[in-house]
């Protein structure tokens, strides 16, 4: 057993250029090229969810829309998004990671804490030298690279794989954090959002070290129960223990945001984000076998001015062309198209799995049952043949209600065959 002094492993893996990453494995053509992948690479108010190394070079930004990202890099080549597909690469790289510990935390789709302290023994090498062979491990079986921090907390083993990529090690200890992390921006310590970066600044906080030196009560009156938490982790007090993904509680709701790099106006571009950030959440209910009852939007103006709207679901669902469908009726009912947004999220909640749902509707419904099933067996085989021949292979004769002049809404995320 570990003695109470004795410092953790543990390692923060983050997946470089991940959604980017992944595509090119399909195109090594590519490799040399400005790459970015987007929801929608027809329509220029489609917007950008990754981009490689190359097309950073270029300040290319996610959730920008694709004419601002051409303006800045005319040469910049489109690839369509495949939300299931880097759902899959995500189970195998998290899968490589649990040969070298039982103790795997997913953070998101492209990041996840270890706890080695247990296991490097196993394995003849410090937690440097494990990360550099989990780095090449997940290089040469699956062409993919990470970044990998390790320190003897969470956050700082997280702020250690942002500190340098791509495809590195940084280690951070009590000896050395004080030089590495603190001379930062207040905004890059982990859950430092805008507002309250905003708010240290009025304190004249600036740096992670000036919130470290901060009084912590002090913080507290400032921030709330937030404001411990921040200088917990400023100093290197954080230990919260790596909890293993089988032993976290089930998700009460699933949600996606983005704050957007110029603000969307107009019905094109609003569906544009909202299609995005849906196909993402029905792409994770179908990963976690779940159906939503209920779907809502949550909208920031230039202003931080928000609103928030919800409404049920007549059929519990994971297709994305469907809570795309509620939260567009929901921005109907309650946003002028003309008013800029500048951060869009949508939440799917009330979830249910998605075979007790199923008898749900059997009963309420009986009529309308199986040509539901028909209609979601139908939508994972377009989403198969798209996936083998591309996106414009196959396409529904259903049309959907949208405002006039409107795109069609672009086909939700692939379902593997």
């Amino acid at each position: 057993m570990m003695s109470p002094t004795t410092d953790r492993t543990i390692l923060h893996c983050d997946l470089n250029s991940f959604y980017a990453s992944v595509e090119l494995l399909s195109y090594p053509e590519l490799r040399d090229k400005p790459v970015a992948v987007c929801g929608d690479p027809e329509s220029r108010h489609g917007i950008i969810l990754a981009k490689n190394e190359l097309a950073k070079r270029f300040k290319i930004q996610t959730a920008e829309t694709v004419w601002q990202a051409k303006k800045k890099c005319p040469d910049l080549i489109l690839l369509p998004a495949h939300h299931e597909k880097y759902h899959e690469y995500s189970k195998k790289v998290n899968a490589v990671y649990g040969r070298y510990t039982d103790l795997v935390e997913p953070f998101s789709i492209d990041e996840s804490w270890l706890d080695v302290t247990g296991t490097l023994h196993l394995f003849h090498a410090d937690g440097k030298g494990l990360a550099d062979r989990i780095r090449q491990t997940i290089r040469e079986e699956l062409g993919l690279t990470i970044s990998v921090g390790v320190s003897f907390n969470k956050i700082f083993a997280k702020m250690g794989s942002d500190y340098k990529k791509p495809d590195a090690t940084t280690l951070i200890t009590r000896e050395n954090f004080r030089d590495l992390l603190w001379p930062l921006p207040v905004g890059d310590l982990i859950f430092v959002g805008r507002a309250a970066s905003r708010t240290l600044g009025e304190y004249g906080i600036r740096t992670i070290g000036d919130l470290a030196a901060f009084d912590r009560d002090a913080l507290v009156r400032i921030l709330g129960k937030q404001g411990a938490t921040l200088h917990d982790y400023a100093t290197g007090a954080e230990h919260s223990p790596v909890v293993p993904a089988h032993e976290m509680p089930g998700p009460k709701s699933v949600g996606n945001g983005l704050t957007f790099p110029k603000n969307l106006v107009g019905w094109e571009e609003l569906k544009a984000g909202v299609s995005l950030l849906s196909d993402e959440v029905a792409a994770r209910l179908r990963q976690l076998d779940l159906k939503c009852a209920t779907v809502s939007v949550a909208v920031r103006d230039p202003n931080f001015n928000d609103i928030s709207r919800q409404k049920g679901l007549p059929t519990p669902t994971y297709l994305a062309r469907e809570i795309i469908g509620a939260v567009m009726e929901l921005l109907e009912r309650s946003w002028n198209p003309r008013s800029p947004v500048r951060a869009l999220t949508v939440t799917a909640q009330n979830l249910v799995p998605a075979d007790q749902a199923g008898e749900q509707l059997s009963l309420l419904s009986p009529d309308t049952a199986p040509r539901r099933d028909k209609v979601e067996k139908l939508e994972r085989a377009m989403d198969g043949i798209r996936g083998k021949y591309g996106k414009g292979a196959i396409s529904s004769a259903r049309t959907q209600n949208r405002p006039s002049g409107e795109k069609p809404i672009p086909p939700g995320p692939k379902r593997p065959e």
